[in-house]
């Protein structure tokens, strides 16, 4: 019996130190390994937050430039129409200083049944062109006839961090129509 347990022992013992020893030859290298992937997390996070900045610094001399296009993605009649996708790569506004040109879809109609005509307008300069800037980016507005009997007012909202924006058309005889997209700078 004392056998029994010595021997017992003996191998609780052999276990311990082997489990002892494996745990300190590589808790060292783990420890350096666990700060050279801390650092590396760390440069990655400063990497980003340099490229965003830049980003943002991008957007913000766009705009300020008026030398910018919103390529819209979605459109929907408000205030609770059927969301639109858009897939044509043509359609949009594109702002040269003073010089605004427009290629959306539009949706006219007072009472069902709405219709789509096509905005496709080149204007050598619009009325009340104020940019603003927000908490989270810029406020553009203008306004133009658009070359007929009635005003339309362009509202742009864009989001800096995300370059995202909201378009909005809003007519004293239409319901607004709302356009979701991104911006980006002209060449």
């Amino acid at each position: 019996m004392k056998r029994k347990i010595l021997i017992t022992l003996s191998i609780i013992f052999a276990v311990g130190v082997c489990v002892i020893g494996y745990t300190q030859a590589t808790t060292k290298p783990s420890s350096d390994k666990a700060q050279q992937r801390e650092q590396r997390h760390i440069e990655r996070e400063q990497r980003r937050a340099e490229r965003q900045a830049e980003y943002e610094k991008y957007i913000n001399s766009i705009i300020l430039a008026r030398n910018y296009q919103f390529s819209p993605q979605s459109m929907q009649q408000e205030p609770a129409g059927p969301v639109r996708l858009l897939n044509n790569p043509n359609f949009g506004i594109q702002v040269w200083g003073s010089e605004v040109d427009i290629f959306l879809p539009y949706i006219k109609g007072v009472t069902p049944p709405y219709y789509t005509v096509m905005f496709n307008y080149t204007m050598p300069s619009v009325d009340r062109y104020i940019t603003e800037q927000t908490q989270e980016g810029w406020l553009v507005t203008f306004a133009s006839s658009l070359f007929s009997g009635s005003d339309y007012d362009f509202s742009l909202e864009i989001y800096t961090s995300s370059g995202s924006a909201t378009l909005t058309i809003s007519s004293p005889w239409y319901p607004d129509v709302q356009y979701i997209g991104g911006i980006s700078g002209l060449n």
